[in-house]
């Protein structure tokens, strides 16, 4: 007896996937098409409404149904009516249809001149007194440009510039990259931070190598601070003896103020009690900011009016 086997071919859940994103496509051009029958139940109607001519709306809603395997309207002469099915259908693609305008809306929203939205990344050392000066002082000529804010380190900034998730970042060191601009604006030194009682903390300047036999607290590898001063203290001969790591400068003032070692930092938005600050003569301790973005992405009118405020600041970026 022979076996008889089914012509469908089993599919695996990539390709399921890829049928299923086969279908939006196909389907997507004729939704509005069959929203607009459906709320006239009159082909010729909806075809003058939404001006296309009706053998086009026509043969849509055919193609539409044999793309489905299902009847969706029931005709009646010159008027239609949904069945079953294309009630159902119906429920989802209105929704679909609003999702898509609120989603134009959004994005309309943003882009406006007056009022559309920036994504702004920053370094965290710089949301104390940086950033909302630097807002303040834009928003004095653009009071209604809205802004998402977000904290992070160097490298996970620029990763959302390439994600798409932020317009422009301020970051140090100033990356260079094919696929970015980037800009210097600025230049910010760094001190070498002891605590009050330690043997140092009466001198005022100092060699960075006379700290070499010092623990450090420091930041994470992949933060920027990290990176300048690991680069540093190379420069003055020894690599230093981390004792700990953490992910926000003033936490690093912290744990120097409690005599767990010292650290090399931009200076703070208010002093901190516990700690002495000095300044390095050797070698010579500073790091750039800069501002970057994504090569060849369009700006939207809100995005250039900030980049072009950032330019502007040149030399006058810190407080």
């Amino acid at each position: 007896m022979a076996h008889q086997y089914s012509s469908r071919r089993r599919l695996s859940p990539s390709s399921d996937t890829e049928d299923m994103a086969d279908m939006a496509r196909l389907l997507a051009p004729r939704l509005a098409y069959f929203a607009g029958v459906a709320r006239t139940e009159h082909v010729t109607r909806a075809a003058h409404e939404m001006g296309v001519p009706q053998s086009t709306l026509s043969r849509a809603m055919v193609r539409l149904e044999q793309d489905l395997g299902v009847d969706l309207f029931a005709r009646h002469g010159r008027t239609v009516s949904l069945t079953p099915a294309g009630r159902t259908f119906l429920a989802s693609v209105e929704r679909a249809l609003a999702e898509v305008e609120r989603a134009a809306e959004e994005v309309r929203a943003d882009a406006d001149p007056a009022s559309g939205k920036v994504a702004f990344g920053f370094l965290h050392t710089m949301g104390a007194e940086t950033v909302p000066g630097l807002l303040q002082a834009f928003r004095a000529d653009h009071p209604r440009v809205r802004f998402s804010l977000v904290q992070n380190y160097g490298e996970a900034m620029l990763e959302g510039l390439r994600a798409g998730e932020l317009d422009l970042c301020l970051t140090s060191p100033v990356p260079d990259a094919p696929d970015l601009v980037a800009r210097r604006l600025d230049e910010q030194k760094l001190r070498l931070v002891v605590p009050a009682e330690h043997r140092l903390a009466a001198r005022r300047r100092i060699r960075l190598a006379e700290a070499a036999e010092e623990n450090f607290v420091t930041l994470e590898p992949g933060y920027g601070l990290r990176r300048i001063t690991d680069d540093l203290c190379r420069e003055a001969g020894f690599r230093p003896r981390i004792a700990f790591e953490g992910e926000e400068a003033e936490t690093l003032r912290g744990l120097v103020a409690a005599g767990l070692g010292v650290a090399l930092l931009p200076p703070p938005a208010v002093p901190r009690p516990g700690v002495s600050e000095l300044t390095v003569t050797a070698p010579r301790a500073a790091r750039e900011i800069g501002v970057a973005w994504l090569a060849d992405r369009p700006d939207t009118p809100p995005v250039a009016a900030f980049k072009k405020f950032l330019l502007s600041r040149r030399g006058m970026l810190l407080p």
